[in-house]
């Protein structure tokens, strides 16, 4: 195995052990609620005028599996709609004060995790993390651009 195969291996395997492991909290503190709802509440509180354009865009997802997700967080109370009295076309999405509360309980996890996780980022240098940001940042870049050369029909944020 190449140290580029290493390399993609080992994101692989560091992701599914962070995914897993955060999992389990996040699953028995906010069970009432899927992943992909919790993710959008999370961009909604962080942006203001979140739309369903925004929000499949950011998660590479239809805007036809959003418009869903958006759906149901309204049933549930924890977002609301709402127009600009410049723009009745556009619906934005701002959280309830139910949805305040969730997304700030997601955050308290976050936190968590990230104390759990302090040991292994203390003693990083900056030039060793401004070198992984690099990569990553080249790495996903590169990424956006084969996401470009789809066609239309299969780009992951179209309907």
């Amino acid at each position: 195995m190449n140290k580029e195969e290493q390399v993609m291996l080992r994101f692989r395997e560091v992701f599914n052990k962070l995914t897993w492991l955060n999992k389990l909290k996040m699953e028995a503190a906010l069970s009432e609620h899927t992943p992909s709802e919790v993710h959008c509440m999370e961009y909604i509180g962080k942006h203001e005028d979140a739309n369903v354009t925004r929000l499949a865009e950011n998660f590479y997802m239809t805007r036809s599996a959003i418009s869903k997700i958006a759906k149901k967080l309204m049933e549930k109370g924890l977002i609301e709609s709402y127009q600009k009295p410049e723009n009745k076309k556009e619906i934005y999405f701002k959280l309830t004060p139910e949805g305040l509360a969730v997304s700030r309980l997601h955050d308290e996890l976050h936190e968590e995790f990230r104390e759990r996780d302090r040991a292994v980022f203390e003693p990083i240098t900056d030039q060793q993390f401004d070198g992984m940001l690099r990569f990553i940042e080249r790495y996903s870049e590169h990424l956006d651009q084969e996401i470009e050369k789809l066609d239309e029909s299969v780009k992951p944020h179209q309907a």
